[in-house]
């Protein structure tokens, strides 16, 4: 009997079940393979391709197939050498047999391979992983604005009035109005003079120069009521914002290089920053990366630096704030680069220095990010001690304070690797609706 195979494609507007399902329990055998794999592999490794095995479970399709313990069936066993005409045969047990048994003893599972993308790896990596709602820029989306000139306009701001404009305005109205002009009323004041100055003037002058004086009231009262410079002439400039595409970020890595911290807090600090790049990465075209490393003293180095070079000294937290707050002044403007901040740490600071970085949070900086994470790093035989949130060191306390004021502002601690993805999940998960009451 055939076995039917239901292969159609989707009809416009419509889902065929069978198919939404295989669909569903694809992915999410190819979402397990890759979490497997970033756990057992290194975080650096998942921005590239990858080779994912799938069992065949996972694609099996739904077939049409007689039932083995009901029905009559007729059919040709070459080489029979057990049964003649006319004897009567048992039905096969229900329930088939094993997937793909192996050659050996016992079950196994057939599987197959094949490479999924750099992209195809992300898509699944941060399927469900999103940028934190209450700050975000959208990707692309115009949410920041550049004042542009847009002609001209008839009110305004009195800074913002355009001499030239409006000059030229006036004068086309004093020429359409014929308003008397300054030498034209000048002569005939020199006129009148002339003819008063006159030791006896005859009566066709003193005609004339009541003509004259007569003449220079009406243009002065014509030249009173028109003005120089009329409320109509006044043109301002006129601006409008023009939208600009948000899509550049900048993060900004700060560590803590002190003795207190070894190799494996640098490494766990180094998993965390690789993987909040990678995020940032598929959200924005373009990506500066910023390195700050401290101990009483910070400053700006490159990536090889800030990793592997050592470096004695104490621990005064605000100077690496101090250093972002400068670099984020010369060359990154908050209104034109979105700001992230990604700050580990195994919380010591010398006395007094944690009430100065929480100052400078609040004050200054929570202003310009958009995100800013905390991670303190502690030892595995510390998570039991520090399980709450509410006790630690005088960092994590100030810094309570913070986490309590900016939704944009988390805070977390990891002891080992395999915490790395979780607390990653915690600070960027996607935030659940809010339900209306």
């Amino acid at each position: 009997m055939p076995n039917f195979i239901d292969r159609r494609l989707n009809p416009k507007d419509k889902s065929l079940g069978n198919r939404q399902r295989f669909l569903k329990r694809a992915r999410e055998e190819l979402k397990r393979a890759i979490k497997e794999q970033v756990k057992s592999g290194k975080i650096a490794d998942v921005d590239a391709d990858h080779n994912v095995s799938m069992p065949a479970r996972g694609v099996s399709e739904p077939t049409f197939q007689p039932a083995g313990d009901t029905g009559e069936r007729k059919y040709v066993l070459p080489g029979n050498r057990e049964f003649a005409a006319g004897d009567r045969l048992p039905k096969r047990a229900s329930g088939g047999g094993a997937t793909g048994a192996g050659a050996g003893t016992g079950r196994s599972e057939d599987e197959f391979q094949f490479v999924l993308s750099r992209e195809e790896v992300l898509d699944l990596f941060f399927e469900d992983l999103e940028l934190p709602d209450m700050v975000k820029l959208n990707l692309k989306e115009s949410v920041a604005f550049k004042r542009r000139r847009a002609g001209f306009a008839a009110t305004g701001s009195p800074t913002n009035i355009n001499v030239g404009r409006t000059m030229r305005n006036s004068f086309g109205r004093r020429i359409a109005l014929h308003r008397p002009g300054r030498k034209e009323m000048e002569a005939i004041a020199a006129e009148i003079a002339r003819l008063e100055a006159e030791p006896k003037a005859s009566t066709k002058d003193q005609q004339r120069l009541g003509e004259l004086r007569e003449a220079l009231e009406k243009l002065e009262r014509r030249r009173r009521r028109i003005p120089y410079v009329d409320p109509v002439d006044i043109r301002f400039n006129r601006f409008e914002p023009q939208p600009l595409p948000n899509a550049s970020a900048v993060m900004f890595c700060l560590m803590d290089v002190s003795a207190s911290m070894g190799e494996r807090e640098k490494d766990l600090a180094k998993r965390f920053f690789v993987l909040l790049h990678l995020f940032l990465k598929r959200r924005y075209d373009r990506i500066d990366i910023v390195f700050i490393r401290h101990t009483d003293e910070a400053g700006e180095v490159d990536e090889n630096t800030f990793f592997y070079s050592k470096q004695s000294g104490g621990t005064i937290v605000s100077t690496a704030l101090e250093e972002m707050l400068r670099v984020i002044r010369e060359r990154y403007p908050a209104r034109e680069w979105n700001i992230y901040a990604a700050q580990a740490s195994d919380g010591e600071n010398i006395s007094g220095d944690s009430e100065r970085c929480a100052s400078l949070l609040h004050d200054d900086l929570m202003r310009l990010c958009q995100y800013y994470a905390y991670v303190e790093i502690i030892d595995e035989r510390e998570t039991e001690i520090f399980g709450t949130t509410d006790n630690g060191t005088s960092l994590w306390r100030a810094y309570r304070t913070v986490d309590g004021e900016w939704p944009n502002f988390q805070m977390t601690r990891i002891a080992k690797p395999a915490d790395i993805y979780p607390v990653f999940r915690k600070l960027f998960g996607k935030q659940p609706a809010v339900q209306a009451r």
